[in-house]
């Protein structure tokens, strides 16, 4: 038995999707404790890539169970749109898939708000659009609507009219009609029904029973609402806290801690990078790693791997094992460079600031590494990768305090090696 979690350490995108993929080999459930359809989490299997959204990357093996937990806000229509593609594929997901009751639902004004504050606020922070950080607002503040209320129809109108009046006076322009968004969403309500159940209880029973277990975060850590990059920021919590309160376990349930990273970094939208590459690097970076989000499309902004950030994923997720991917983007490079620490006017941080206010005016530290310049795709044993590949993995170890578990060398399922 082994209940573990698994956390981006970076921005997101580290590919933490195929880590869940890969570890729900041996896993009967997998559930997903945050977040929205603005994840992208991509798994490669046979040359075929998936995208999903909102159905944990477990669904890709047929005798494990995936949940959608109540710290997660979903969007039905997305939801059903991710069903009816994996059913296209034919995976299977009835039996296999369970919603929280107790999951906030977006509605169409989430949408409408969040690109509205996107587009007008002095404060754009290059959210998807998704209406996340709407849904999330409505939850906090009480008015939020669940999965459990569109299955009894006064309920959900109720809420529904007292939400309308509210968003008519922030989107004067925009009008919503009620009579259609009813129906709209009860139609969803008789398609998701069957999935719906007490998740909570699920997994204690799961747990109870000695089943293996893995919690999926979506995004990353330094996307966290309160130790990310704020307001640079998700509207939930990404790390390891976040699966107790997303799921409704104790923290005591919890055996191991796996935390993603890229051998660089990357992030999508605004804000603080140190080891950001506006160059002809960065743009290799991009082009070799293809990194694009799963979701949006954007350009990522890349840059070298950062000590620093880890050290503070490590110290807010506890993580008990590292995982390094795209090993092999950078198996063209001659030199290889690693950020141990930042440095502003005189002053040397090992750790990383608490007052971002800050961050934005440090400069990078970098220890200069030899590349392999040897393609590592190949490579199934640790023993067997280029000496300066495990020389650069060695020292992020070394540095970062935790051991690597794993290795992605290329975007395949099979092309990882475990340490």
């Amino acid at each position: 038995m082994s209940v573990s979690v698994i956390v981006g350490a970076q921005w997101g995108d580290e590919g933490k999707g195929r880590i869940v993929d890969l570890l729900s080999e041996n896993a009967d459930v997998v559930a997903r404790y945050q977040g929205g359809a603005n994840a992208g989490h991509t798994v490669v299997v046979n040359g075929e890539q998936f995208i999903l959204h909102l159905v944990p990357s477990g669904i890709l093996h047929p005798h494990v169970t995936c949940v959608i937990g109540n710290g997660v806000v979903l969007d039905p229509e997305a939801l059903l749109t991710e069903i009816d593609f994996l059913r296209s594929k034919s995976i299977q997901v009835e039996g296999r898939l369970l919603i929280s009751g107790n999951a906030h639902v977006i509605m169409p004004y989430h949408k409408v708000l969040d690109q509205h504050h996107e587009n007008t606020s002095y404060l754009s922070i290059g959210t998807t659009g998704r209406g996340i950080g709407p849904a999330y607002v409505d939850k906090y503040n009480r008015t939020g609507i669940r999965v459990v209320d569109l299955l009894h129809q006064d309920v959900f109108q109720k809420k529904l009219e007292i939400n309308l009046r509210e968003k008519q006076l922030l989107l004067p322009d925009h009008k919503f009609d009620l009579s259609k968004i009813v129906e709209k969403y009860l139609g969803f309500a008789e398609i998701i029904k069957p999935f719906v159940t007490d998740t909570s209880l699920f997994l204690q029973k799961s747990i109870t029973a000695g089943k293996n277990v893995v919690f999926e975060g979506a995004q990353g850590t330094l996307l966290d609402v309160d130790f990310g990059t704020y307001p640079y920021v998700t509207a939930s919590h990404p790390i390891s806290g976040g699966a107790c309160i997303g799921l409704g376990v104790g923290p005591t349930c919890i055996d191991e801690v796996w935390g993603v990273s890229k051998a660089y970094i990357t992030r999508v939208g605004k804000g603080p990078f140190p080891t950001e590459l506006s160059d002809e690097t960065g743009e290799r970076l991009r082009k070799l790693g293809q990194e694009f989000g799963a979701t949006t499309g954007r350009p990522r902004r890349c840059g070298w791997f950062d000590v620093p950030i880890t050290k503070l994923a490590v110290r807010t997720n506890g993580i008990t094992k590292l995982v390094v991917t795209k090993l092999d983007v950078l198996d063209n490079f001659s030199e290889i460079l690693l950020c141990t620490a930042y440095r502003h006017d005189s002053q040397l941080y090992e750790e990383f600031p608490y007052d971002l206010n800050l961050l934005g005016h440090c400069e990078p530290e970098y220890q200069i590494l030899p590349g392999w310049q040897t393609s590592t795709q190949g490579v199934r044993r640790y023993q067997n990768l280029p000496t300066n590949a495990k020389k650069y993995l060695e020292k992020i170890s070394e540095l970062t305090g935790v051991p690597i578990a794993l290795v992605s060398v290329g975007p395949d399922r099979e092309q990882h090696i475990v340490l």
